[in-house]
C-alpha cells in the first residue's frame, strides 16, 4: 500500500462535502480543513458554519477560515502544516501563487465540467443551458489562472433530457470523489502525465445571474426548457403572474403527438392553450411547451394543474 498523504482540503459548500468524505475514508490523512468564515444564514441571518466545516468538526480536523490567504500570517500558517498536497473544492477564496507552491505535490482542483470546456463560476448550469450532450469532472494541477491548470484525470457522464443542474451536481460529486482518489493514486505510482488544456477549445462558465432568470416566452421552446433545467435549484425560472414572479421549476417539450393537437391554435408567446392533468400547455416562440411545477410568490411549490385550477387562465397570456 502507498504511504499516506498528510492533505489540506480547502472546500465550502455542499459540493465540497462529498470530496471530503471521501478523503476521510480513504488511506490518507486529512491534516487540516480550510472553509470560507461563517456567514450569516436563514432567516434569523444566524452566522452559520460551512457545511464542509460542519464536516470537519464532526470528525475532530483542524478548521481554519481565513478572510483572505492574501494575507502574509495565513500563508504562514499554511504553510507550517507541512502538506504534501492541497485539494482545493469549490473553496471561493483565490489562492495566491506562494500558496500554490506550498505543498509539496502542489495543490489540486477538482472542476465541474471537461476542460478546458467551461471554465469558470457555473459550468454544471451553462452546459445544461447550452444543451451539451455531456458533462464530466476534471482534476487539475492549479496555477493562478482560472481554471487553466494542467488537467491530469477526466470522469464523463451523459447529460440526459431530464437533467437539472442539481441532478447533474449530484452526480458529479460521485464522480468527482472518485476521479480525486484515483488521481493521487495515480500521482503516487507515477503513472499519470499532466495534459496541457487545448486553449482553442476554451469556453466560460459566466456566473449565475438572478437577472438572467426571467423566461422569455418568444424565445424557442427548447430554449425555454433548457433554462428551466439549468436554473434548478438556482436562481429558479420565472415569470410574471398579476406582476408577481411564479416561478418554474419543471417543464418539458411536447411530443409529436401532443404538438399535433395545438397545430391550428393561435399561439402568441406566453399564452395558455390548454390546461390538464399533465400541466400548462404555453405557447413559446416556436412551439408549445408543458409547465409541470411552479411556485407562486410567497407559497409553496405544486403542480401547474393545482396551481391553475383557482385561478382563470383559460387564453392568458404571460
Amino acid at each position: 500500500m502507498s504511504q499516506a498523504l498528510r492533505i489540506i482540503f480547502a472546500g465550502t459548500p455542499d459540493f465540497s462535502v462529498a470530496p471530503l468524505q471521501a478523503l476521510l475514508n480513504s488511506q490518507h490523512d486529512v491534516i487540516a480543513v480550510y472553509t470560507q468564515p461563517d456567514r450569516p444564514a436563514g432567516r434569523g441571518r444566524k452566522l452559520t458554519a460551512s457545511p464542509v466545516k460542519q464536516v470537519a468538526e464532526e470528525n475532530g480536523i483542524a478548521v481554519y477560515q481565513p478572510e483572505s490567504l492574501k494575507d502574509v500570517e495565513a500563508q504562514q500558517t499554511l504553510n507550517s502544516l507541512n502538506a504534501d498536497i492541497m485539494i482545493v473544492v469549490a473553496y471561493g477564496l483565490i489562492l495566491p501563487q506562494v500558496v500554490l507552491d506550498m505543498p509539496k505535490m502542489g495543490c489540486l482542483n477538482i472542476h465541474a465540467s471537461l476542460l478546458p470546456r467551461w471554465r469558470g463560476a457555473a459550468p454544471i448550469q451553462r452546459a445544461i443551458e447550452s444543451g451539451d450532450k455531456e458533462s464530466g469532472v476534471t482534476i487539475m494541477q492549479m496555477n493562478a489562472g482560472l481554471d487553466t491548470g494542467d488537467m491530469l484525470y477526466k470522469l464523463t457522464t451523459d447529460i440526459t433530457p431530464d437533467d437539472t443542474a442539481q441532478t447533474l451536481h449530484d452526480r458529479l460529486s460521485v464522480l468527482g470523489c472518485e476521479a480525486l482518489i484515483a488521481t493521487l493514486d495515480g500521482l503516487q505510482k507515477q503513472t499519470i502525465t499532466p495534459e496541457v488544456q487545448d486553449e482553442s477549445l476554451v469556453t466560460y462558465a459566466e456566473k449565475m445571474h438572478k437577472e438572467e432568470a426571467e423566461v422569455q416566452w418568444n424565445q424557442p421552446a427548447l430554449k425555454i426548457v433548457r433554462k428551466i433545467q439549468a436554473f434548478n435549484p438556482w436562481p429558479v425560472a420565472y415569470t410574471l403572474f398579476q406582476d408577481k414572479p411564479l416561478r418554474i421549476w419543471q417543464a418539458r417539450q411536447l411530443t409529436a403527438e401532443e404538438q399535433q393537437e395545438f397545430a391550428d391554435m393561435t399561439k402568441l408567446p406566453g399564452l395558455v392553450l390548454s390546461l390538464n392533468k399533465n400541466g400548462l400547455i404555453i405557447a413559446t416562440g416556436d412551439e408549445p411547451i408543458c409547465v409541470q411545477q411552479v411556485q407562486p410568490a410567497g407559497k409553496k411549490a405544486m403542480s401547474a394543474y393545482d396551481f391553475a385550477q383557482s385561478r382563470k387562465l383559460d387564453g392568458y397570456q404571460f
